[in-house]
């Protein structure tokens, strides 16, 4: 084959390739319509007690056609602060960064590797989610998070091993963090969720996916 025909045939593969991958990713789609059901969920108000939100920039980094909203909850009764973080867009996007990724690269060393819990949520559905712990050196002591996160695409919260691939022919998909901090004196990994903690993340979810059945 002369060099013509090489280069020709060189072009003809990076073309080939670039496409798939784009229809992999959804890369060649259009923009999340602001009326999609999942790019709705932006605009959910979790209410639950007397948790009140106060919407927070967002740390997490925003992938390519996606939307971030990062929203924190305090109650006073019960002495709770829990950060709920909502990523929407394409699949191929809103699949990957996940914690052990984005808060280690953040600076965060992951303590608690991430394992799967299941919560029953109210209605009688549950939802299955990862959860790990992180924490972070600072002038003013340690910062730890034990994170939660979860996706879906229906309505029905997951933690599959290979989200990449178990969402791969999703058109548009939505993820969520669950944070809440540790005390500093705390054993890693030896903390449960409080009733608290547990009856609000059952809530997030639960609300989350009453808003896709709408």
């Amino acid at each position: 084959m002369n060099r013509i025909g090489v280069t020709i045939a060189c072009i003809v593969l990076i073309g080939t390739g670039a496409v798939l991958h784009g229809r992999a990713t959804n890369r060649w789609d259009t923009l999340t319509p602001a009326n999609s059901p999942v790019a709705k969920l932006h605009d959910v108000a979790i209410r639950f007690a007397d948790y009140s939100p106060t919407d927070i920039p967002s740390e997490m980094p925003v992938l390519e056609k996606s939307r971030v909203t990062c929203t924190q909850f305090l109650s006073n009764s019960l002495n709770t602060a829990v950060t709920v973080s909502l990523t929407t867009g394409i699949a191929g996007s809103v699949a990957v960064h996940t914690p052990d990724v984005c808060y280690v690269g953040s600076g965060y060393t992951m303590t608690q590797r991430p394992t799967k819990q299941t919560i029953e949520l109210p209605g009688g559905k549950s939802a299955t989610y990862f959860v790990a712990e992180f924490e972070k050196k600072r002038a003013t002591g340690t910062d730890r998070q034990r994170v939660r996160w979860a996706w879906t695409t229906d309505g029905q919260w997951d933690a599959p091993d290979s989200p990449r691939f178990r969402y791969l022919r999703a058109g548009e998909l939505a993820k969520v963090y669950v944070v809440t901090p540790l005390a500093e004196s705390s054993a890693v990994g030896s903390a449960s969720d409080s009733p608290a903690v547990r009856d609000f993340t059952a809530q997030v979810f639960a609300q989350y996916s009453a808003a896709l059945a709408r």
